[in-house]
């Protein structure tokens, strides 16, 4: 499929099986005119990976005369840092990576989203192919453009807080890589698929909440088909979000926020996922991944918005159902005094002028933007996630 875009910028989104054995000549397609000489390709990729896959995706650039130079990276919230751009970067100069020759990112969300920053600074910005091999990735962090790092102020990580829009001239979505993650990650990926689902009537598939509904067990699974079916559908939703506010300035232009639509569940999942000593299920599993945090996320917010009148309470119960279903929490030992999640929540991106702005879930598929929501009802949806 082909994204959407107001200023020429619309890239190519391959989604199937077994794509990455035609990244090469996929790629070197994507450069266009300006990339006949490009000769060598930077492939940051998740230094967990399976070699095997690694491997293939710098044979497959070979084949299409892009000589891939690694740099293999930390995927971790903590590696997510200034220091592993500058690392990124240092790579690439060292390869003498020039102007037309890409940035490969070869992994989950954090890899693309550093290898992204680093492409969009090195050399004032190079080209940037996306090719994540997480579900996550796949239908969130690859496609829209936003590249970034955390920052560590004191002992407080702040997530995202710095970066830059610098969208990709190609992503490829081989689901046959799915196949090497832990089911706990696979299971992480659909809580982003069920937000997507959550406000697809904006973007153009009113149907996405009944599909997901009834992809859960296909895609636990890992079916192939139910798999490219669901990441070429969120991928839409998320393009023609992204393609109407590239740069989330629409803000209160529109009902629904503009790109800041996106952002539903992660307001509160933000800010619930560094807490230290949270734990959930049985056996206590320690922590929270970012899709279980943003699972979270949508249920305090799908509460507060039940509050605000603007959500039946059927459908805050259906949501939470559905995230039971595809094996992710929806409630949590050790979470602190309400206060201090919604303290955290005034470090979010989207605050303006001190004022919280949550995209909460509403009627019909819908999305709506709310500022600065009662303190009492929010305190009371982020207390419903407590494991009692």
């Amino acid at each position: 499929m082909r994204t959407p875009a107001r200023d020429g910028t619309a890239y190519e989104v391959v989604v199937g099986v077994g794509v990455l054995r035609d990244a090469g000549m996929l790629v070197r397609d994507a450069l266009g005119p300006g990339g006949e000489r490009a000769a060598r390709a930077l492939l940051v990729h998740d230094d967990a990976l399976p070699r095997g896959q690694v491997d293939a995706t710098a044979e497959a650039l070979g084949a299409a005369r892009l000589d891939a130079v690694a740099c293999p990276v930390r995927a971790s919230e903590e590696g997510k840092s200034f220091a592993t751009v500058e690392r990124i970067v240092q790579a690439a100069a060292a390869g003498r990576l020039e102007r037309a020759e890409p940035v490969v990112a070869l992994g989950g969300g954090v890899v693309g989203d550093a290898a992204g920053f680093a492409a969009a600074c090195y050399r004032r910005g190079v080209p940037v192919v996306q090719c994540p091999t997480t579900l996550l990735s796949m239908v969130d962090a690859s496609v829209g453009g936003k590249t970034g790092v955390n920052v560590l102020v004191g002992d407080s990580l702040k997530k995202n807080m710095a970066g830059a829009f610098h969208q990709p001239v190609l992503v490829l979505c081989d689901v046959a890589a799915l196949g090497s993650l832990p089911a706990r990650e696979v299971r992480s990926g659909l809580a982003e698929c069920v937000k997507h689902a959550m406000i697809g009537a904006d973007f153009g598939d009113a149907g996405l909440w009944g599909f997901t509904r009834s992809a859960i067990d296909g895609v636990l699974g890992l079916d192939a088909a139910t798999l490219v079916e669901l990441v070429s559908r969120n991928v839409a939703v998320k393009a023609a979000c992204v393609a109407g506010d590239e740069r989330e300035t629409l803000a209160t232009g529109a009902p629904h926020g503009g790109r800041m639509a996106l952002n539903a569940g992660h307001t509160v999942g933000h800010a619930v996922e560094t807490l230290p000593g949270l734990s959930h299920g049985e056996p206590p599993v320690r922590g929270l991944s970012h899709g279980e945090a943003v699972g979270l996320g949508l249920l305090a917010e799908a509460r507060l918005a039940v509050t605000l009148g603007l959500l039946d309470a059927q459908a805050a119960d259906d949501l939470r159902d559905l995230l039971r279903c595809a094996g992710l929490p929806v409630a949590v030992r050790g979470l602190p005094e309400s206060s201090r999640v919604v303290a955290l929540m005034g470090d979010d991106k989207k605050v303006a002028g001190g004022r919280l702005r949550l995209s909460l879930p509403a009627r019909g598929n819908r999305c709506v933007l709310v500022e600065d929501p009662p303190r009492d009802a929010l305190a009371a949806a982020i207390d419903s996630l407590r494991e009692r």
